[in-house]
């Protein structure tokens, strides 16, 4: 059985969690403390960073992104490859990554957060402009990109809650909350203890 790495609350790692369980491949979710690196981790992967997907035949997959197209090569019963714009989560993953970063963790970077909480905010106009048209953002129903990028502006929103709540981007907004409100995204956000050598399985399951 194919072996996830996961840390819960890593934006990365949540995009994963999602496509898998929609996918419906049953694979083992091993949660890793990220301060205490498991050796299992580290000898399939050096770089220590999650999501780290094992498969059962030996390959690993050590991107988020495609760990999420492996999945959804295995099942799709949403369409969500219909809805895959490789350059709007290009997007997220480069530049709104950057500010969001900078604006979250100032002090590791040395930044100003506050200018890049505006040009975080400025990104958040394209999908703002997209889910004026559709309630997702490539069409009506969710797809990959919008489980791609949800998890990053969901960070970003939290940084400050009220601040967020009352910018003008009310599409996303609501496009944020009912992903994180979806029973997809609870699944994906199950609590779950450290994994550990000679642990039983604890399976990622919907």
């Amino acid at each position: 059985m194919a072996v996830l790495y996961s840390f819960r609350r890593c934006p990365y790692a949540m995009r994963a969690r999602m496509a898998l369980l929609v996918s419906g491949v049953a694979v083992e979710l091993r949660e890793v403390v990220l301060r205490d690196k498991p050796a299992e981790l580290l000898a399939v992967s050096p770089k220590g960073t999650v999501p780290v997907l094992m498969l059962d035949d030996g390959r690993v997959i050590e991107q988020s992104l495609d760990i999420m197209l492996w999945a959804l090569g295995q099942g799709d019963p949403e369409d969500w490859l219909g809805g895959d714009d490789a350059a709007l989560i290009a997007v997220n993953d480069g530049a709104f990554k950057g500010h969001l970063d900078r604006y979250k963790y100032p002090e590791r970077h040395d930044s100003d957060p506050l200018a890049h909480r505006v040009a975080g905010l400025a990104l958040l106009g394209d999908l703002e402009r997209r889910l004026a048209v559709n309630a997702n953002l490539c069409r009506e129903t969710r797809a990959l990109t919008d489980i791609a990028i949800f998890p990053f502006v969901r960070q970003f929103a939290a940084v400050d809650r009220a601040w967020f709540a009352v910018q003008p981007v009310p599409a996303v907004q609501a496009w944020l909350s009912w992903h994180a409100g979806s029973a997809l995204f609870e699944a994906a956000m199950v609590r779950r203890r450290p994994w550990g050598a000679g642990d039983a399985p604890q399976m990622l399951v919907a």
